[in-house]
């Protein structure tokens, strides 16, 4: 997914536009650098095509998204040809990941910065701009260094954006929000303590870090003041959140208070390891008003022998008991998770355990990815590696069942009613509709909910009450039963 900052007036800085990549953690992340960027005498600008700069935050986690942040890094460089643009930077988990050897081999791009130049990044692109010249890190396993801090607290009395002078409150991250749509990302922690063999995150990302509750909340009233409605909570194992802190359940002493704060109609909580689930948690997601009833459980696999070479936990018995748990409390619940085809070893009855599981679990939606090496990996030196054709058919195989289960659990939906959140507006045989998500339903990736029969004073952020009528693959279709809008 791309996004760009929002067009400001014209007034003379320097401009920069930011390009985002990657998951939900890379939006936060250049939101807050377009805080400081603001904060540091830059203009943020929607276009590249109308910047000075244009920072590129890249996604280093697979492949495919690689390629993806190369491509708009080049794309970017082009611009300097043609126009305006004056400097093409990489940030993000690509170049923390890689730093020299990326910018050895794109010299396109005019520098590539790592995580440690963040807090300065207005005075690195200034530099970057009058042509001084940017040694870009030799990257180090982050799990042997002191923990990066998920964001930082600065004590300069730069008024942050959103936060009145005077206040004093300083845990405020400098943010300005890329997007004007009613969902937020919300950082609650950076890092990752777990070993998994597959994942190479925790080695460029850090030791897992958790924020404090206090720039947490900070943080959610701020983006309630900007018209967010929804806020949804991300980091790479929310489930750990406060183990750090010393408390293991902070995250359901947390999930109230965001949802209490005026403005927020939902909380909703990502990233979650069914290894770590707790009842305390189920709970909380599933009966907390305001927090709504989505479990987002990273499963990967069901055989307990291709968990255990992942060096994950569980099996389908156990997997199947945390969703009988969930749905006990919630039956109308959403479920989400991802899984990796084709580790190393993995034998056909193991490939079908994971069918078999998924055939039983009837989850929303569920992610399918073959499995690649990814550098510096323990999986990388595994031996039994599948062929790529083996790899490439056991995924098209799973990708056709779980098209088919996903569309029967939205099916299951019909008759269903729900609260949508209203994300774009348009119309259906000139019949004023809307295009939204149901509580079940996350960002971007689970699908969406048409309302038919909107009121004509309906606005983006309302929530909508209607009753599912229809479905297509994953997406819903609605009918408006109450009128009434929420603002």
């Amino acid at each position: 997914m791309t996004k760009t900052a929002a067009p400001t007036s014209d007034d003379g800085l320097l401009s920069v536009a930011m390009v985002t990549l990657g998951c939900a953690r890379n939006e936060v992340d250049s939101e807050e650098l377009a805080g400081r960027l603001q904060a540091g005498g830059f203009r943020l600008v929607a276009d590249p095509e109308d910047a000075d700069t244009v920072v590129v935050n890249t996604c280093g986690f697979v492949e495919a998204a690689k390629k993806d942040s190369v491509d708009t890094l080049l794309e970017a460089a082009d611009l300097k040809a043609a126009g305006k643009t004056q400097a093409v930077v990489a940030v993000g988990c690509m170049a923390e990941r890689y730093g020299k050897d990326l910018a050895d081999s794109l010299p396109e791009a005019d520098a590539v910065l790592g995580f440690d130049d963040y807090p300065d990044i207005a005075a690195r692109l200034k530099g970057i701009l009058a042509g001084e010249q940017h040694h870009a890190h030799t990257p180090q396993d982050r799990r042997k260094l002191l923990p990066v801090a998920p964001t930082s607290r600065d004590a300069s009395g730069i008024v942050v954006p959103g936060v009145s002078a005077g206040s004093g409150d300083l845990g405020m991250p400098f943010r300005a929000r890329l997007d004007s749509g009613p969902m937020a990302p919300l950082k609650l922690a950076s890092g990752c303590d777990r070993r998994c063999t597959f994942c190479a995150i925790p080695a460029f990302r850090g030791s897992f870090v958790s924020r404090r509750p206090s720039d947490v909340l900070n943080e959610a009233r701020w983006l309630a003041e900007q018209g967010t409605r929804e806020v949804f909570l991300v980091s790479e194992n929310n489930t750990s959140y406060g183990k750090d802190l010393g408390d293991i359940r902070l995250l359901e002493t947390l999930l109230p208070e965001v949802a209490a704060i005026d403005g927020i109609d939902w909380v909703r909580v990502s990233y979650l390891q069914p290894a770590e689930m707790r009842p305390t948690l189920i709970d909380a997601i599933a009966q907390t008003p305001g927090v709504v009833p989505y479990f987002d459980l990273s499963f990967q696999h069901a055989s307990a022998t291709v968990l255990r070479r992942m060096k994950r936990f569980g099996d389908p018995e156990s997997f199947l008991g945390l969703l009988e748990q969930v749905r006990a409390k919630s039956p109308e619940a959403g479920v989400r998770s991802n899984v990796i085809v084709g580790f190393p070893g993995e034998t056909e009855e193991e490939f079908q355990t994971l069918c078999d599981f998924l055939e039983a679990a009837r989850l929303d939606v569920t992610g399918v990815f073959g499995y690649s090496d990814e550098d510096g990996t323990e999986a990388e030196r595994f031996e039994g590696k599948l062929d790529q054709d083996e790899i490439d058919a056991r995924v098209a195989h799973l990708q056709d069942l779980v098209e088919e289960l996903t569309a029967q659990r939205a099916e299951e939906r019909i008759g269903e009613r729900v609260q949508v959140l209203v994300e774009s507006l348009t119309d259906e045989d000139g019949d004023p509709a809307v295009i939204g998500r149901a509580a079940f339903q996350g960002p971007e990736v689970d699908g969406t909910t048409l309302v038919l029969g909107a009121p004509e004073d309906v606005k983006v952020g309302d929530l909508l009450t209607a009753e599912v009528t229809g479905s297509e693959g994953v997406d819903l279709v609605a009918g408006l039963v109450d009128e009434e809008t929420s603002r």
